[in-house]
């Protein structure tokens, strides 16, 4: 059973969102680390770019497969994790923590209401297996 932290917000893209004030952090879930097997390389934005909900951020790819990173929220970069490029498989080892991706600055707040909390999320997840 997949890890899903109650603080966090998810997308059925398999996002997650931890907020802190106007600062939204990114990564990808442990479901999603868990599908992909494991990870080999990253690719991120540079800070400063703009993204809109639903636009492709990044790339992760396994030994399995490669998949887009969707942006769950409209905002500027302002932070990518650095670490993560030299380091991919820190994703599959600690998705919610030393694994986060990216840090947004939210431009529209109320799209968090469009994002799932963590017993919607399981929910979600156990509809689709």
């Amino acid at each position: 059973m997949s890890k899903i932290p109650a603080d966090l917000k998810y997308t059925e893209d398999d996002e997650w969102v931890r907020i802190e004030g106007d600062i939204a952090t990114v990564g990808i879930t442990d479901h999603a680390q868990d599908a992909l097997s494991d990870i080999v390389y990253l690719e991120l934005p540079n800070v400063g770019d703009f993204f809109g909900v639903g636009e492709t951020f990044g790339v992760v790819e396994s030994v399995k497969a490669a998949a887009d990173l969707l942006m769950p929220v409209s905002g500027d970069v302002t932070a990518i994790n650095e670490d993560l490029i030299d380091a991919p498989e820190t994703v599959n080892q600690d998705p919610y923590g030393a694994a986060w991706m990216i840090k947004v600055k939210l431009s529209h707040p109320s799209e968090l209401d469009n994002l799932m909390d963590a017993a919607a999320y399981e929910n979600y997840l156990s509809e689709r297996e």
